[in-house]
């Protein structure tokens, strides 16, 4: 079990006419899309698309050039940026290797908090959940890349956060960890819960929606 929630609330994420820069140079454009409660959408296309640089300005880490995300929910506060609800994934596992797995959880649950309506799993309930209970005292750089990845998923368990913003989620795993990630997503999503994920593997989700991203040349043929 992922979380508890007190309550599914109603909730939306929008994006409307995105677009965004790196340095001078525009790497999408136009796109929106519209998520409910249950909702998953992946992003696809190859390296410098802009899959990454999209998840990043829904997560509130960039400014979009143009455009904006929006936020709605019975349980947030008026005028709450979208990101407040959202957990993001990214590329580096964001834990410090000199502390222990459990201290790093720890901070990040402490840290995070739980967003209205749900309420995250203990430390030792979330390492149970990647499949690596037992291991929460050693330090985090003791792991393999592909424990590392599964600890840093377990973040996302031990603070309740509707959306999860996942950038290549299962790189570093074999395929029995793909698995047990795929398991915890479908959790997530049948709580009422949101995901974006970019991914050039498949996640095993039946009803999640597409978003092939095109890069430079989806400016030029105006393909979004």
């Amino acid at each position: 079990m992922i979380k508890i929630l007190t309550k599914v609330p109603e909730m939306r994420l929008t994006a409307e006419n995105l677009s965004a820069r790196r340095g001078e140079d525009l790497i999408f454009q136009d796109v929106s899309f519209d998520l409910s409660a249950g909702g998953a959408l992946v992003l696809t296309g190859r390296n410098g698309s802009g899959k990454s640089t999209l998840l990043r300005v829904v997560a509130g880490l960039l400014r979009p050039e143009t455009g904006r995300v929006t936020w709605h929910s019975d349980t947030a506060e008026s005028g709450m940026h979208a990101a407040e609800a959202c957990h993001y994934l990214g590329h580096r596992n964001a834990m410090k290797v000199e502390l222990t797995v459990a201290e790093n959880l720890s901070f990040w649950k402490d840290f995070l908090g739980d967003f209205a309506g749900g309420r995250g799993i203990s430390i030792g309930e979330a390492a149970d959940a990647v499949g690596l209970g037992g291991i929460t005292h050693l330090p985090f750089g003791y792991l393999s890349a592909g424990q590392q990845r599964r600890m840093a998923f377990a973040k996302l368990l031990v603070a309740h956060r509707p959306v999860w913003i996942l950038d290549e989620p299962t790189a570093a795993l074999d395929v029995s960890a793909e698995g047990v990630f795929t398991t915890l997503i479908k959790t997530h999503l049948a709580d009422g819960g949101i995901m974006l994920a970019a991914t050039h593997q498949p996640l095993g989700l039946e009803n999640a929606k597409e978003l092939r991203m095109t890069g430079f040349a989806g400016i030029a043929e105006e393909r979004w």
